[in-house]
């Protein structure tokens, strides 16, 4: 499964590097963290470090293969 993960505000480098499995693109005010995701463990894991570094989710999709 491949997502889209789009969270409020600019990320910074530092801050990307906190999901190294995911790509990233900044843009119009928001940050798009986009990759593969292994199963629904991942996917919460991924909600859970937005969660913990203080990022507002905008939307989170699945992106066709």
């Amino acid at each position: 499964m491949r997502y889209e993960i789009r969270v409020e505000g600019h990320l910074s480098e530092t801050m990307a590097k906190a999901f190294p499995e995911l790509g990233y693109v900044v843009m119009s005010g928001q940050t798009i963290l986009f990759g593969p995701v292994v199963d629904e463990a991942h996917l919460y894991g991924l909600l859970a470090r937005c969660q913990s570094l203080g990022l507002r989710v905008l939307e989170m999709r699945n992106l066709p293969e």
